[in-house]
């Protein structure tokens, strides 16, 4: 009856909302003008790197090959968890104890070594605490963590019953 709940059809669908989420940030940063912060950034690297593993996943026949797949999701999805938690707490800090704005990347990329803009991505700067959209109160980081919660779950998941047919 619940043949269709298969690993595969899961790790196809994280990829789909992956790459659905990356379409959104797109669309959030060049149709609605909001620019991207640094951790906004990285967080979208994750959700790519998510979105290509998982769809290695559901292309690959091997369960073994499935089962590694699933935990290297859930390790990205921790990261980028981290760092959507990272970027929540910059949201919760007054004006004055933020951190100071830099430069864009695209300037920071020509003037400054990487391991500055490394580490300028990760800690995040002043414009990382700025909330510029929300939805039913909650803000893209806040949205970001519940998304990364969700494929890091799904993936534990398949990891834990990848040798079973379906998931019920």
């Amino acid at each position: 009856m619940f043949a269709f709940l298969s690993a595969r059809r899961f790790h196809g669908l994280v990829a789909l909302t992956a790459f659905a989420l990356l379409a959104v940030a797109f669309y959030m940063e060049y149709q609605m003008a909001l620019e991207p912060c640094p951790l906004c950034m990285l967080q979208r690297i994750f959700f790519f790197s998510i979105g290509i593993v998982s769809l290695a996943s559901a292309l690959t026949s091997s369960q073994k090959a499935r089962q590694v797949c699933s935990w290297v999701v859930v390790v990205l999805s921790f990261f980028g968890a981290a760092l959507a938690v990272r970027h929540l707490y910059l949201q919760s800090l007054p004006a004055d104890e933020l951190p100071a704005c830099l430069p864009g990347l695209s300037y920071m990329f020509d003037v400054f070594p990487w391991q500055e803009i490394m580490q300028a991505m990760v800690m995040g700067t002043g414009e990382c605490g700025d909330v510029v959209w929300t939805f039913l109160g909650i803000s893209i980081p806040g949205w970001t963590l519940v998304a990364f919660v969700g494929m890091a779950c799904i993936n534990i998941l398949i990891a834990l019953r990848v040798n079973k047919k379906t998931f019920i």
